[in-house]
């Protein structure tokens, strides 16, 4: 089962776009373009959520480094 993070890479602010667009096998281009019309048709609300998300949603853990 696969959990909802938020990635290292391709992110811009925080991830919570490129996590939620990963997950649901999507392009994190349209969650974020989803996500901006949320907020500005809630007057902001959208805002909000992200941030409440960006605190809930752990981040991905990183790649250890290969030994050579």
């Amino acid at each position: 089962m696969r959990t909802l993070t938020r990635p290292t890479t391709g992110r811009i602010l925080a991830g919570v776009c490129a996590g939620i667009g990963e997950h649901l096998n999507i392009d994190p281009t349209v969650v974020r373009l989803v996500w901006a019309a949320f907020t500005l048709l809630s007057l902001g609300t959208g805002l909000i959520v992200y941030i409440i998300a960006w605190l809930l949603i752990p981040e991905a853990p990183q790649n250890p480094p290969l030994e050579s």
